[in-house]
């Protein structure tokens, strides 16, 4: 069958952390470092929490310390006082950290609906997204989005992406999911029997068993031979 739905993670796929928020987030608790240095650290970082134990074992939201932790250790910022981590938890719950956009994604979305697909987001998510892809100025380029915290359910469980293709009225042969997490988008979007593509950036995966893609412009041109 053809694809007609594309499942989207957002994090990492659509929306990016706003490193340079982080650094002067940073700066007010007496840290010095770039912006960049942090952005450079993040995919080494997401590369490492992939691991099945791990997932299996903590929820987005237990790893979201933990993950900015190890950032700041190798962009060579260990001793991150609490408070700093703690107005960066508020900043998140509030409004979301992950809030930048590469100009890419507005046109691919773009392209892709062009295309005729239907456009689902589905991500582990603390109820903002929303809101977030409002402020963004995504709302209107996705049909659907699915925010796990309004759910009560996150992925890798497949009745996440069981009630995402219900409520957008996909189906699963003809759907892909695109995420940025082995364990969580790959193998919970197989779980569920939807075919699945790992966006990998930095090729840090290649030895994985499944398509992978660097930016969405590749995903325009990966479809159809999907």
């Amino acid at each position: 069958m053809s694809i007609r739905s594309i499942f989207l993670d957002a994090g990492g796929v659509l929306v990016n952390p706003n490193w340079q928020r982080v650094s002067e987030m940073l700066s007010r608790h007496g840290i010095t470092v770039a912006a960049d240095l942090l952005s450079s650290a993040e995919p080494y970082i997401k590369h490492a929490l992939d691991r099945a134990e791990y997932v299996q074992a903590t929820s987005d939201q237990d790893r979201f310390i933990t993950y900015l932790e190890m950032i700041f250790e190798r962009a060579g910022c260990a001793k991150v006082p609490q408070e700093a981590l703690a107005e960066l938890n508020d900043y998140q719950a509030e409004f979301n950290l992950w809030e930048s956009v590469d100009d890419e994604v507005y046109s691919a979305l773009e392209a892709l609906r062009e295309q005729g697909y239907k456009l689902v987001v589905v991500s582990n998510s603390n109820g903002t997204l929303h809101r977030s892809f409002t402020r963004l100025g995504l709302i209107d380029k996705v049909d659907f989005i699915f925010d796990s915290h309004e759910y009560g359910v996150e992925k890798p469980d497949p009745s996440f992406f069981h009630l995402a293709l219900k409520e957008s009225k996909s189906i699963a042969d003809e759907t892909i999911h695109v995420g940025d997490f082995y364990h969580i988008d790959v193998m919970g979007a197989r779980s569920a029997n939807i075919q699945a593509v790992l966006f990998d950036a930095c090729g840090l995966y290649t030895d994985y068993d499944c398509p992978r893609i660097a930016s969405l412009n590749e995903l325009v041109g990966l479809l159809p031979t999907l």
